[in-house]
C-alpha cells in the first residue's frame, strides 16, 4: 500500500480510504458478513483510514463491531463526523458526539469532522460555540485531529480554513468535478496551511464507472493503455500531490482489490501528458447544462437564491440524468438554508445583478427559469417539506428515511 504523509504531523495514512457510506446491504440493512469480510481484507493489505458518519445508518456501530474485535482496533484510523445540520445548541454537540462514541464504541476518535459544511452552516455553528466545542474536544484527548468536510463555495471554504486550527479537509474531488466547490483551487489553499486532504466521490458515486457514455466508452478502448474507467478516474485524483487519502465506497469484493492494487501504484505526478489527454479528452464527451465554475461572484442574490449551487446540482443532473441532483438541490433550496425560509429559483425578481458580476457571461436569469422546469417539480418541493419537518423533529436513521418518502 501507498501511504502518505498528514503534514501537521508526519504521520503515515494509506492512499486508499475505506469509505463506509455505501456498505453491501441484505433484508434492508448492513451485509454485516459480507461487509466485515471487505472492511478486514482491506486494512490486512495496508488500508487503514476508515471513514463513517452519524448520518450513514448503521454504520457506526457495525464499524465499531468490526473494529473491536481481532485486534483491529490498533491497525486502523477511524473518521467520523458530526451531523451539524442537526444541531441548535451547544449541547445537542456534546449529546451527539457522546453518541457517536457510544455507538462506535471507543475512548478517543482519531479523525472528528463537522459534517456536510458550507459558509452558511458554519456561521450558524460559530455562533452556538463550536470552536470551543472542538478544542475541548482536542485537549481532553477525546479527539486527536479536528477537520470538516465541505459542500459550498470556494470563497467560504478558504475562510473556514483560515478560521480555525484544523488538521485537515474532506472535500469532493474528481476529472468532472475539478472547479466544483472547493476546487482544486481550495484543496492547494489547504495544502498550502499544511492541512491533510481527504477525498471523497472520487468516481462521482459511481457515475465515472456506470452507465458510461458510447463515446467515452471508445475514447478508454483507443488508448494508448487499457485500464478500467476506475483506474483512470482514481489514478486522476491519486496524481495530484497535495490529496493525503482518496475515499472509495467500496461494497463488492473484485472493487475492493482492484482499488488496493491501484493504489500502491498510483503516484504523485506519475501521470504522463499523454495519459491527461485521454482524461481531458473523456471530460470533454460528459455534458453540462450550463458552464458555471462556482466562483460565486454573482453572490449574494437579493432574494436569498444560492445560484452556483443551485447550477450545480442542474450539472449534475444533466450529466447523470433521471432524478440526479434533484434531492440535493431540494434539500438545500427547501430545508438547508440559514434563514430558514426556502429559497426556490421562482424566487428569481430578475433584477440582472448576478449577470452583471459574472466572469463567463453567462445566461443566469435564462438559464434559472429552466432550471427550475427541470428540478423543481411538485414531487421534490414536497420532498424538501417533509425533509424540514423530520429535521426539525430530530428525525434520524430509518426513522429519517420512513418520513421523507
Amino acid at each position: 500500500m501507498q501511504y502518505r504523509i498528514l503534514p501537521r504531523t508526519g504521520e503515515k495514512l494509506s492512499a486508499l480510504g475505506y469509505g463506509c457510506m455505501r456498505l453491501p446491504q441484505k433484508d434492508g440493512g448492513i451485509d454485516k458478513e459480507a461487509a466485515t469480510r471487505q472492511i478486514r481484507y482491506a486494512i490486512d493489505h495496508g488500508v487503514h483510514y476508515l471513514d463513517t458518519a452519524y448520518m450513514y445508518g448503521g454504520s457506526e456501530a457495525f464499524l465499531g463491531e468490526c473494529i473491536l474485535k481481532d485486534g483491529y482496533r490498533e491497525k486502523v484510523k477511524v473518521a467520523t463526523k458530526l451531523p451539524c445540520g442537526m444541531i441548535s445548541s451547544r449541547e445537542d454537540m456534546d449529546r451527539l458526539f457522546q453518541e457517536e462514541m457510544e455507538r462506535l464504541g471507543l475512548d478517543c476518535i482519531d479523525f472528528y469532522l463537522l459534517h456536510s459544511m458550507n459558509g452558511e452552516l458554519w456561521d450558524s455553528m460559530v455562533s452556538l460555540g463550536i470552536i470551543d466545542f472542538m478544542s475541548r474536544l482536542r485537549e481532553t484527548g477525546r479527539v486527536c485531529h479536528i477537520g470538516f468536510s465541505f459542500h459550498g463555495a470556494n470563497k467560504d471554504f478558504k475562510r473556514m480554513i483560515d478560521a480555525y486550527d484544523w488538521d485537515f479537509v474532506q472535500v469532493q474531488f474528481n476529472f468532472l468535478d475539478e472547479n466544483f466547490q472547493a476546487g482544486i483551487d481550495g484543496i492547494r489553499y489547504a495544502h498550502s496551511k499544511s492541512l491533510g486532504v481527504m477525498i471523497m466521490e472520487p468516481l462521482r458515486g459511481g457515475v465515472l464507472t456506470h452507465n458510461i457514455p458510447q463515446e467515452v466508452q471508445d475514447i478508454y478502448d483507443h488508448a494508448f493503455v487499457k485500464r478500467t474507467p476506475a483506474e483512470w478516474a482514481l489514478r486522476w485524483v491519486w496524481n495530484h500531490p497535495e490529496i493525503t487519502v482518496v475515499l472509495s465506497g467500496m461494497n463488492e469484493d473484485d472493487n475492493v482489490r482492484e482499488n488496493i492494487r491501484i493504489a500502491e501504484t498510483a503516484l504523485p505526478e506519475s501521470m504522463s501528458e499523454e495519459e491527461l489527454t485521454v482524461i481531458a479528452d473523456v471530460k470533454s464527451h460528459y455534458h453540462f447544462r450550463i458552464g458555471c465554475t462556482g466562483c460565486s461572484y454573482c453572490m449574494p442574490c437579493p432574494v436569498g437564491i444560492n445560484i452556483p449551487l443551485a447550477f450545480s446540482h442542474w450539472n449534475i443532473n444533466g450529466i447523470e440524468g433521471g432524478d440526479a441532483g434533484r434531492m440535493f438541490h431540494a434539500v438545500m433550496a427547501g430545508v438547508s438554508t440559514s434563514d430558514g425560509e426556502t429559497h426556490w429559483v421562482t424566487d428569481c425578481r430578475e433584477c440582472g445583478l448576478c449577470e452583471k458580476k459574472c466572469p463567463q457571461q453567462l445566461p443566469i436569469r435564462e438559464s434559472l427559469k429552466q432550471l427550475h422546469k427541470d428540478m423543481e417539480t411538485p414531487e421534490w418541493i414536497a420532498y424538501a417539506e417533509k425533509t424540514r419537518q423530520a429535521m426539525q423533529q430530530g428525525v434520524t436513521g430509518d426513522e429519517f428515511q420512513a418520513a421523507t418518502n
